[in-house]
C-alpha cells in the first residue's frame, strides 16, 4: 500500500500529464477534472510541512540606503512645502543622517533585523496596518470586488448561479492546493505565491489591544449565511471528494427552507470597530454553544452571503449599488448582519443579481483576489461543475446555534448604530470610463497606470486648487513574503502638469512636455517601489526599530513634511480583472477619496468613493473631474499629434 506522501506524488504526476492532454480532447479534459476532485485538498497540504519556506528561492526584502531613502523622500515633499520649509526639513534630516544621528543607529538595527528574519517588514506590516487597526475594516479596510452582474429571474437561478459559484471556488482550492497554478512574475522575475495559500481558511480573530489571525487550510466545510442565520456545508467528504452541483444545490435549497425568517444580526457585531468587537466576542464566547457556532465560522473555507434585496438611493446605478452591497451589505435593515467581516472570503449573492465578494484584507493584496475572480468567472462561463461527480455525501446542511444575552444584545445594539452612521457616511460612485482604455494609452508609448494616476492628480488639483498627497499600492512579491510600498503619485511633476492643463496661456506642446516629465517621474518612482526602494516602509521600519529600541519617535515624523506627505488624500490601486468587474473601497482619510480602477482594453472601470460628512469632498464631483481629466489628456495627445502631421 502506498504511503500518503506517495499517493500524493503519484496523483501530482497524473495531473501534470493530463493538465498538457487537457486541452487536447474533451475526454482528456474530463480526466483532468475527475482527478482533480478526487484528490480534493487532502494530501496536498500536508506534504507542504516538510517543504522548504523558500520553495521558489526568492531573495529578501532589501534595506535601502539611509541616504537615497532621504533623498528621495525630500524630492517627494517638495509639493507640501513652502521654501523656509523645505529649508528647515533638509536640515532636520541631514542631522538625523549624520554619521552620530539617530537616523544611522536606527539602520543599524534595521539591517540587524533583516539578516535575522526572512522579511524584516512583513510582520511589522501585518500588526501596523491590519491588526492593530482599530478603526472597523468594514469600508475602511475591507474591500469589495464585483464578478459581472447578473439577472436572475427566480430563486432557483440564484441558487444554480451559487452552486457553480461554490465549486468553482473549491476548484480553485484544490489547484492552489495541488500547486497547479501558474507561478506569476514580474518581467523576468517569479512573484511570491503564498498569498494564494491564505486566501481560504483563514480568519481575523478580535482582541485587545490587537487582533490576530488563523489558517486553517485543512478546513473541508464553508459556511452558508441567509437572513443572519449561519450554516454549515461540508463541501468534501472524509476522503477528500468534492460535492457535486447536485448534491450542493440540494442543500442550498435546505438552508433556504430553514432560514425563511431573519435571526438575530450576531454577525453584525464584526462590522464595528475593533475594540468594541473585541469585547463583546469575549461576552460571545462565554457560551459553549456560541463556541462552537463561532469556531465553525472562523474554521471555514469560506463564506457565501445569500442577501436580501437592498434599497438603493435614486442617484445609484447598478454598478454602485454592488459596490455597496459587497463593502457594506447596505446596514442593519438590509445586509450587514448577514456577514462574518472577519473571514477573508466572503461571497455575496443578491437577489438582484449583485454577485461578487467582499474580503478581509490582513493575508493578501487584491492581485490574487482578481486571479481568482477571473478563474471563477471562466469555471462558470464553461459550466466547469458538471465534470464533478456524485460523491459519498448524505449529511444535511447544519445550522449553528447562538445563545444571545441581555450584553450581547446591548453589543448588537451597538454595532447596528455603528455601522449605519458608516453607511450614511459613505459615498460611492462606480462607472466605466468608455471613452477609451489601456489599448489608446499605449498607442501612445505611454504606460497605462501611470497615466491613470497622472489623471487622478489632475482631477484633484483642478478640484481642491492644491497638490494631493497620493498613495498608491506597489506589490513587493518579487522578494519572499514581500507585501506592498507606496507609490508617491503626488510630485513636483504632477502639480506642474496639472497646473499647466489649467493655463489657457500655455500652449500643447508645452503641456504635452509637461504630462511626459510627470509620467516618467510616476514611472520610475513604480520601479523603485515594487524593487523595495520607496521610502515609506524604509521610513515606518525605522520607526518602529526606535520603538523595540525603547527610544523616542524620532523629530522627523513630526516634522510637517512628514505630516502632509502621509496624510493621504488620494488613496489608489490598480486591480485589474480580465471580466467586467472591479473593486472598490474607502478613503484612507476624512477628507479623501478611495479610487481603485481596472483599465481594460477599451475602457476603464473605475469606483471612487468619499464621506458625506467631510463638506470639501464629494465623489460624484471626483468622479465628474477624473472623466474630465482623462477626456483632457485624450484631447491634448489627438491635438499634439495632429500638429505635427
Amino acid at each position: 500500500m502506498l504511503t500518503e506522501s506517495e499517493r500524493y506524488l503519484k496523483d501530482k504526476k497524473m495531473l501534470r500529464t493530463l493538465s498538457l492532454l487537457a486541452n487536447r480532447s474533451r475526454g482528456h479534459q474530463q480526466l483532468y477534472q475527475k482527478l482533480l476532485y478526487s484528490i480534493g485538498s487532502q494530501n496536498v497540504v500536508a506534504s507542504r510541512t516538510a517543504a522548504s519556506d523558500n520553495p521558489q528561492n526568492l531573495p529578501p526584502l532589501p534595506v535601502p540606503k539611509l541616504n537615497d531613502t532621504i533623498e528621495k523622500y525630500l524630492k517627494t515633499v517638495k509639493p507640501f512645502l513652502d521654501e523656509k520649509e523645505f529649508i528647515n526639513t533638509t536640515a532636520l534630516f541631514k542631522r538625523f543622517s549624520d554619521t552620530n544621528g539617530v537616523g544611522n543607529k536606527l539602520q543599524e538595527y534595521l539591517l540587524k533585523k533583516a539578516q535575522s528574519t526572512t522579511n524584516w517588514f512583513e510582520p511589522w506590516w501585518l500588526d501596523a496596518a491590519y491588526l492593530g487597526f482599530r478603526k472597523p475594516v468594514v469600508v475602511y479596510s475591507s474591500p469589495g470586488q464585483t464578478l459581472p452582474l447578473q439577472t436572475f429571474k427566480s430563486e432557483s437561478e440564484r441558487l444554480n448561479y451559487t452552486t457553480r459559484l461554490i465549486l468553482a471556488a473549491a476548484s480553485y482550492k484544490i489547484l492552489i492546493d495541488s500547486k497547479q497554478l501558474p507561478v506569476e512574475k514580474m518581467g523576468k522575475h517569479e512573484l511570491d505565491m503564498n498569498q494564494y495559500n491564505k486566501i481560504f481558511g483563514t480568519c481575523r480573530i478580535p482582541d485587545l489591544p490587537k487582533d490576530d489571525i488563523e489558517f486553517n487550510p485543512r478546513s473541508k466545510h464553508i459556511v452558508v449565511a441567509h437572513n443572519n442565520h449561519y450554516f454549515k456545508v461540508n463541501l468534501f467528504n472524509e476522503n477528500g471528494r468534492l460535492l457535486s452541483e447536485k448534491q450542493l444545490l440540494q442543500q442550498l435549497n435546505n438552508i433556504i427552507v430553514q432560514s425563511t425568517e431573519p435571526a438575530v444580526s450576531v454577525g453584525i457585531l464584526t462590522s464595528d470597530d475593533r475594540d468594541n468587537w473585541a469585547k463583546a466576542y469575549k461576552i460571545l464566547m462565554q457560551e459553549e454553544v456560541n463556541q462552537r457556532s463561532v469556531r465553525t465560522i472562523q474554521t471555514s473555507l469560506f463564506l457565501v452571503c445569500l442577501d436580501s434585496p437592498m434599497e438603493y438611493t435614486t442617484e445609484d446605478n447598478r454598478r454602485t449599488s454592488a459596490g455597496k452591497q459587497l463593502i457594506h451589505g447596505g446596514g442593519s435593515n438590509a445586509n450587514a448582519g448577514n456577514r462574518w467581516y472577519d473571514k477573508t472570503v466572503q461571497f455575496v449573492l443578491g437577489t438582484d443579481g449583485i454577485v461578487g465578494l467582499t474580503y478581509e484584507h490582513s493575508p493578501s493584496e487584491g492581485g490574487p483576489i482578481a486571479v481568482m475572480v477571473d478563474y471563477i468567472y471562466q469555471f462558470i462561463k464553461k459550466d466547469g461543475s458538471k465534470d464533478i461527480p456524485d460523491g459519498d455525501h448524505d449529511q444535511d446542511p447544519i445550522k449553528l446555534p447562538f445563545k444571545i444575552s441581555n450584553d450581547l444584545n446591548t453589543a448588537i445594539a451597538t454595532a447596528k448604530t455603528n455601522i449605519d452612521k458608516l453607511v450614511n457616511n459613505f459615498e460611492l460612485n462606480c462607472f466605466s470610463f468608455d471613452k477609451y482604455g489601456k489599448d489608446f494609452v499605449k498607442s501612445q508609448k505611454f504606460s497605462p497606470d501611470s497615466f491613470i494616476q497622472i489623471a487622478l492628480q489632475y482631477a484633484f488639483y483642478r478640484m481642491h486648487n492644491v497638490p494631493g498627497a497620493h498613495y498608491e499600492s506597489a506589490g513587493t512579491r518579487k522578494y519572499l513574503g514581500g507585501r506592498t510600498e507606496t507609490i508617491r503619485s503626488c510630485s513636483v511633476e504632477s502639480v506642474n502638469f496639472a497646473k499647466a492643463m489649467l493655463d489657457t496661456k500655455i500652449n500643447n506642446a508645452e503641456k504635452l512636455a509637461a504630462l511626459k516629465a510627470a509620467i516618467q517621474s510616476h514611472k520610475q518612482y513604480t520601479v523603485d517601489a515594487v524593487n523595495g526602494y520607496g521610502v515609506d516602509r524604509h521610513l515606518l521600519g525605522l520607526k518602529l526599530s526606535a520603538k523595540e529600541m525603547g527610544l523616542s519617535v524620532p523629530e522627523i515624523f513630526q516634522d510637517p513634511s512628514f505630516v502632509r506627505s502621509t496624510h493621504m488624500r488620494i488613496s489608489t490601486s490598480q486591480v485589474a480583472t480580465k471580466c467586467d468587474g472591479f473593486m472598490c473601497y474607502g478613503p484612507i482619510e476624512d477628507d479623501g477619496y478611495g479610487c481603485c480602477y481596472n483599465p481594460r482594453d477599451n475602457d476603464i472601470n473605475i469606483a471612487v468613493s468619499a464621506f458625506a460628512s467631510n463638506k470639501d469632498t464629494s465623489a460624484k464631483q471626483f468622479r465628474t473631474a477624473l472623466e474630465n481629466s482623462l477626456v483632457d489628456m485624450e484631447t491634448l495627445l489627438i491635438k499634439t499629434q495632429k500638429a505635427k502631421m
